[in-house]
């Protein structure tokens, strides 16, 4: 093993500059911890002039990444472009292919292309090293993969986007409209000019995929999750979560069923009191659930340049100690293929809030098609004072454990009796 280990960074914005000054600022203290000194031998970045507040002094510019994953003055690749095809994944694929391990903090890419590349870095017999790609500085990644290895995981869920957990904790907190707070999060960094990768659910599913394979042992099935995003969350849902004990937080869950693997992501009701509901602002959480640890949960900063870098350098030190467990914790021929349940079948209780005209007969017949359907109600509150007959008014719904696909039968009944005036809005409760 060389006494140095020469780092190729390709991705210069805020994670990979973040990545080269936390190497040179704790240079010292991982030479100690791994036996090595690591030091960043190549990059590659659109703009070699821009100012990164990072000494890259001793580092060979590559305009090309590729060309950088290829190249024999590096032994270790850091892919922190992004994306999940283009120069990202040919990069990675180069590097590999080339014997050099890699680390990259890419969840779209892993989601799409996690499992080719688990087996090209097996064939190769090198690591390919993920942890920033899930929660930023959490370290779930490895509680997963090495720290729960004794245990049998039944579900793991969490909150896995600060944009999204960022505009809610506003909302309930200043009364702010989801529309302003959205603006907000778009002012301060927290969100992109374009928001809908993060607020629709898709980048929690990218992560929520990923930490399925690691808690089940199953291949990569990002198609597989039933996806919601945050939209549609108004402040008279906040608010009526609050008058009932619970915050709606954006929750990524898989959990083991009876038929297979549930995957899903929406807005969903916690209990107050429940440590994932006390985790505002921008940061993550993680919660498992598994037979000798029970309930463990992981809070920290899920984004953010030295929270990110944080996990890539900590993959970096278990490369340079020698450190190569299997990307998904089971050789890649191993992972069973994911059995698929259904959101349809999913059970539990549901809020639901539905604008109903106010007429004679009204509220009977929404209790009869619930009824119909077998859905008992926990509770039926209206919301504001009633008007003139005729007058629109919120009704709320509080069911026992359902499942989807009666909630879906009753609500598709009540439209067509014409009672209500808009499409209900639903939000899954999430008890313990």
């Amino acid at each position: 093993m060389s006494e140095i280990l020469r780092v190729g960074i390709a991705g210069l914005g805020t994670v990979g500059a973040a990545v080269a000054r936390l190497l040179h600022r704790q240079a010292e203290a991982l030479t100690a911890r791994t036996g090595r000194r690591i030091v960043v031998a190549g990059v590659s970045a659109r703009d070699a002039a821009k100012e990164r507040r990072a000494d890259l002094s001793g580092a060979e510019f590559f305009n090309d990444p590729v060309k950088l994953a290829a190249s024999p003055s590096i032994d270790l690749f850091v892919e922190l472009i992004g994306g999940s095809e283009g120069p990202a994944r040919a990069s990675i694929e180069t590097a590999l292919a080339h014997g050099k391990p890699v680390v990259t903090a890419n969840k779209a890419l892993l989601a799409a292309h996690g499992l080719h590349l688990s087996a090209l870095a097996e064939e190769k017999h090198v690591a390919l090293a993920f942890e920033a790609s899930v929660a930023g500085g959490i370290p779930i990644v490895k509680t997963l993969r090495e720290g729960l290895a004794g245990n049998s995981i039944e579900r793991v869920y969490g909150i896995l986007n600060g944009t999204c957990n960022y505009i809610l904790s506003r909302m309930e907190q200043e009364q702010l409209s989801f529309e302003d707070c959205l603006k907000e999060a778009q002012r301060l960094g927290y969100a992109e000019a374009d928001p809908t990768f993060d607020i629709g659910g898709f980048d929690t599913a990218h992560k929520l995929a990923i930490l399925t394979s690691l808690a089940f042992g199953t291949r990569i099935a990002a198609n597989a999750i039933d996806i919601e995003g945050i939209e549609r969350v108004t402040l008279a849902d906040i608010d009526a979560a609050a008058e009932l004990g619970y915050r709606i937080k954006l929750l990524g869950v898989a959990q083991r069923t009876p038929d297979g693997v549930e995957q899903r992501v929406h807005p969903t009701m916690v209990g107050k009191k429940s440590a994932i509901a006390q985790v505002m602002g921008v940061l993550n959480a993680v919660t498992i659930d598994a037979d000798a640890v029970h309930e463990l949960t992981l809070v920290g900063p899920g984004a953010g340049g030295d929270a990110t870098a944080s996990a890539v350098v900590a993959d970096i030190a278990d490369i340079a100690k020698g450190v190569r467990s299997a990307p998904f914790g089971l050789p890649t021929a191993k992972l069973a293929e994911l059995k698929r349940t259904p959101m349809q079948r999913h059970e539990g209780g549901y809020y639901i809030r539905m604008s109903v005209r106010d007429v004679a007969g009204a509220f009977a017949k929404i209790a009869t098609r619930m009824a119909e359907r077998r859905i008992s109600l926990e509770s039926i509150v209206q919301r504001g004072a009633r008007g003139a007959p005729g007058d629109i008014v919120d009704v709320i719904l509080i069911t026992h454990a359902t499942s989807e696909h009666l909630v879906r039968e009753a609500l598709d009944m009540i439209y067509q009796d014409g009672v209500i005036v808009s499409r209900a809005q639903v939000i899954r409760i999430e008890r313990e």
